[in-house]
């Protein structure tokens, strides 16, 4: 996404598989964040960079504003249609396919954004964010207006399709709004974000489905929407960048080969367990079709002058290593995000609203320890501190099979609780850190990669521990007390939930066995913590090779060459 290949030194983290040469340029080493070693880019040759958006405090309120509430349209959207779902249905119809409101829209926001982090190195970062706003909004009047559930699926990819421009380009600016040492400022307002949505979401979608209409869950995009491009438009100043001595090409067929082949493969991981079994036609096409067309896709990057997923994302060591481990931490997601829901109703006898609970103050405390990372990495540095946290993650999910049955719901709480704490220190040094390795004109790249490797990850993780759970689910009830009982979570969910379903003890073996599938759902997800630990451990760099560039306008002016080689302690 940045016009690079990975035999180009700019903002190169100097641990290529090509070799090490160094830039021309001049760059003077410092030791900053906590033993990361890094340089202060200076003029040279390579690829074009540029300063950072907005670089006075000053003219950033604005445009955090905007960049929040971005955020905000497309973290609120997944809770907010959750809890209308009965509505939408009944008034639509569609109930065998009315998950594909979540799934379509997943799969749009996934495979956009590899796409639009490159769009964002070529052409800038204000075009690609005015272009999502406007496309988010024009599918929300659109989900508004539909007439039947196939209508409204069709208008939630068109959203999607929007949400994949925000989810990326507003952390890429994030990152080129502050500095190093202040970055975690911003990322834990945004974190913020994505903590008082999850807990806002559910609640505001069922006001509005139960006292107005269905309709308005996607109308109350529209204000939000509009102050956020206002604000965008008005305050958000790129500065100018070198012309390039050639027009700047999109690889447009690799960017149709990725959106097909990441389709597929997410179509196939979604629905495969659900709408057909895995082992079916559906899904061995699905799977086979993907696998030729990912070979396809590497036969077109590597072919291209400037490819949509270039080399050098994997090539460099720190950029891998972060891929693979937030990839892992994706998948671990599923475990509390899915199944915890399940195992508070199921299992505890809460309500709705009780387990929406339990699984919310992960995201209080997630935001509070992102938002304290810096003094422990400024320390120790991003790897060792991101390593602390997976750790931490890891045995608080082995404890989770440890809880006592029935048990009380603080337990599985105040275990969210600390998991938060947790993926908050292991999440936000990573993706400050790798942001930092690189410099403007592979920013976009390098963020989208991160954010499509957690969205794959997540989506593994949901078919894999679906297919494990339904799997522990079916073999405990074979010797249940009564017959005829469904072998499916979803629905031995709904039968427990009616008190006159089963007798007494029917009622509690099948419990037992939600309580049994959720526990090896949780030992997987510590599997996960596990490779993530893994990919720290093996591939990732000592220490981060961090490019400090300009901020202020003035010196930014006469140093907007490519960053040089950065170097790191392996």
């Amino acid at each position: 996404m940045s016009g690079t290949d990975g035999r180009s030194g700019a903002g190169s983290g100097g641990t290529d598989a090509g070799g090490s040469g160094r830039d021309g340029g001049d760059s003077a080493r410092t030791a900053r964040g906590g033993g990361d070693s890094a340089r202060t880019a200076r003029g040279g040759g390579g690829a074009a960079a540029a300063p950072p958006a907005v670089t006075t405090p000053r003219g950033r309120r604005p445009v955090v504003a905007a960049l929040m509430l971005g955020m905000a349209l497309a973290a609120i959207d997944g809770t907010i249609v959750s809890t209308a779902v009965p509505q939408i249905v009944g008034d639509l119809g569609g109930l065998t396919v009315f998950s594909w409101l979540f799934s379509g829209y997943l799969l749009a926001v996934t495979v956009t954004l590899p796409l639009y982090g490159k769009l964002s190195d070529t052409f800038g970062r204000k075009p690609v964010l005015v272009a999502g706003i406007i496309l988010f909004l024009v599918g929300s009047v659109l989900c508004a207006a539909a007439w039947n559930m196939a209508a409204l699926i069709a208008f939630r990819i068109v959203q999607g399709l929007g949400g994949g421009a925000l989810q990326g380009t507003v952390q890429t600016i994030a990152a080129d709004l502050y500095p190093l040492k202040e970055r975690p400022r911003i990322q834990a307002k945004l974190s913020t974000v994505w903590a008082t949505s999850a807990v806002a979401g559910p609640v505001v979608g069922g006001l509005l489905a139960g006292y107005a209409d269905w309709r308005w869950i996607f109308l109350i995009n529209l204000p939000v929407g509009a102050v956020a491009l206002w604000l965008v438009v008005r305050h958000l100043h790129e500065p100018s960048r070198p012309r390039p001595a050639t027009r700047p090409r999109v690889d447009w067929a690799g960017a149709l080969a990725v959106f097909a082949t990441g389709s597929l493969l997410l179509t196939a991981l979604v629905q495969g367990g659900v709408a057909w079994p895995w082992l079916s036609a559906p899904s061995l096409g699905l799977l086979g079709a993907s696998a030729v067309l990912a070979a396809l896709t590497v036969v077109i990057e590597r072919r291209a002058a400037e490819p949509i997923i270039p080399g050098w994302v994997w090539r460099r060591r720190t950029i891998a290593s972060v891929n693979l481990a937030l990839g892992a931490m994706g998948l671990l997601m599923v475990a509390p995000t899915v199944f915890l829901p399940t195992y508070a109703q199921s299992v505890l006898g809460l309500g709705p609203i009780a387990a929406g609970f339990v699984l919310s103050v992960m995201t209080l405390s997630w935001p509070v320890s992102a938002a304290l990372s810096d003094r422990v990495y400024n320390r120790i540095g991003f790897r060792r501190t991101a390593m602390i946290g997976m750790s931490a993650a890891l045995l608080i999910l082995l404890a989770f099979p440890l809880l006592p049955y029935p048990g009380e719901p603080w337990h599985p709480a105040l275990l969210m609780l600390l998991l938060g704490a947790a993926l908050g220190l292991f999440q936000l040094p990573l993706i400050v850190g790798v942001q930092s390795t690189v410099g403007w004109a592979e920013r976009g790249t390098t963020t989208a990669s991160v954010l499509f490797c957690r969205q794959v990850g997540q989506s593994i993780g949901a078919a894999l521990f679906g297919a494990v759970a339904n799997g522990v689910l079916a073999a405990r009830l074979l010797d249940a007390p009564v017959d005829g009982l469904p072998g499916d979570l979803d629905a031995v969910t709904r039968a427990v939930e009616d008190p006159g379903a089963f007798s007494a003890a029917a009622t509690d073996h099948v419990r037992r066995a939600v309580d049994a599938a959720v526990d090896y759902v949780y030992i997987g997800a510590a599997g996960a913590a596990a490779l993530a630990l893994l990919a720290l451990i093996t591939l990732a760099p000592r220490r981060f090779p961090i490019i400090t560039e300009p901020t202020e306008p003035t010196e930014a002016a006469g140093t907007a060459g490519a960053p040089g080689r950065q170097d790191a302690a392996s």
